[in-house]
């Protein structure tokens, strides 16, 4: 299973095909992704624990277990955990490419532009 450490948690990739990519994200306290978009895919993200600050263009609303958010192809998105508990959730990816470099920075907090 691939395993990756980010300044802002790390994830785990659970399943990886031609048609769809499945990660497990685990955001630290505090921490959130970069606001970013993709060409390639689309995302789900299932909420498993904690709560989650989700952007998706222009609106922002929180996430907790159990709630799903939908990224269409090409939103602008992010998520934070601004709890004192992790946050937990599945990402599942469907589009036609699913590599890291389909990931378009627009603001980072760890100066990954």
């Amino acid at each position: 299973m691939e395993h990756d450490v980010r300044p802002w948690g790390e994830y785990w990739v659970l399943e990886d095909t031609e048609t769809h990519k499945v990660k497990k994200i685990l955001v630290n306290p505090g921490h959130r992704l970069s606001l970013q978009y993709h060409e390639h895919r689309a995302e789900v993200w299932t909420m498993i624990s904690g709560t989650g600050t989700v952007t998706i263009n222009e609106q922002i609303e929180d996430y907790g277990p159990g709630n799903v958010a939908q990224i269409p192809l090409g939103a602008k998105h992010r998520i934070e955990n601004k709890t004192e508990k992790p946050l937990v959730f599945i990402e599942v990816q469907h589009g036609n490419y699913f590599g890291e470099d389909d990931i378009i920075r627009i603001e980072d907090d760890y100066s990954r532009l």
